[in-house]
């Protein structure tokens, strides 16, 4: 129930896997908010989604039960569309009442929006195509309390045309070394860049990008960048000559978690 202990016990978590005869294999979609966990990925002593989550299950099974998610969110992070997957031995539930069953015993800052049964080789994080992001921001407007939470305040509009050319410089493949967080251990920096726009929803501006993979931090650290670049009125060229670098002191601040969603995940088969 809401309230009960978060961390798992992790002695049991590989009692039902993908080689198990009865295993069924299924795959969720989720949707949390962020602000008061610790990310996504499990940790000894933290609120976390996934810790919170296996929790859940492991009340269900009777033993722990490992969740694989397709993105690892970072603290504050949101999510609208991420995707996981576990093994179940349980065969007298249809896979969607899992959804009614999960959320009986989550937060309300996490729920199960779908449940399905999936092939047995299916893998949230290894079968994903395409993974999209959206940050919100409050332009030029004092933001409402309750928006705090989900988007950052501006103090100023910036001008949309700008920022769409300086992204769809980053359209492609390439290394996004300049993007990087500190302390990154990606083997490889490369990565496709498939959509990279602004776009106006109301009073909010919505910054939306897809890419096959991303690095730590890349996405709060490129939203940064291109205001920064856009503020300092600096002409495409100049992204391109800090993107060629990978000069991490060539790009914009960081931006907070809070305006930031997983908002979804495109795999290769569905």
């Amino acid at each position: 129930m809401p309230g009960r202990s978060t961390t798992p016990s992790t002695g049991n978590l590989t009692n039902v896997t993908r080689e198990s005869p009865a295993a069924r294999n299924i795959r969720l979609l989720i949707a949390y908010d962020g602000t008061d966990f610790s990310g996504w990925q499990r940790q000894d002593g933290a609120r976390t989604v996934q810790g919170v989550l296996e929790a859940a299950l492991e009340t269900m099974h009777g033993r722990g039960t490992p969740l694989t998610g397709a993105g690892r969110t970072d603290a504050g992070v949101h999510a609208a569309g991420q995707v996981a997957n576990f093994y179940t031995s349980i065969g007298s539930i249809p896979a969607g009442r899992f959804v009614p069953a999960l959320n009986g015993l989550l937060p309300q800052d996490l729920r199960i929006l779908e449940a399905r049964e999936t092939r047995r080789d299916f893998h949230a994080r290894f079968d994903a195509r395409s993974r999209t992001y959206r940050y919100h921001l409050i332009p030029g407007r004092p933001a409402l309390p309750h928006e705090l939470r989900y988007a950052l305040p501006l103090h100023r509009r910036p001008r949309i045309a700008r920022l769409n050319d300086y992204g769809r410089l980053l359209l492609g493949e390439r290394d996004y070394s300049l993007f990087a967080g500190r302390g990154d251990s990606s083997e490889s920096r490369f990565r496709y860049i498939s959509r990279c726009l602004f776009f106006v929803r109301g009073d909010t501006l919505v910054f939306e990008i897809s890419a096959n993979a991303f690095l730590w931090k890349m996405v709060r650290s490129i939203l940064g960048t291109l205001l920064f670049f856009e503020e300092q009125d600096l002409e495409p060229r100049a992204l391109l000559a800090a993107l060629e670098s990978g000069d991490r002191r060539l790009a914009g601040p960081t931006l907070p978690g809070r305006g930031l969603f997983l908002w979804n995940i495109e795999y290769y088969r569905d």
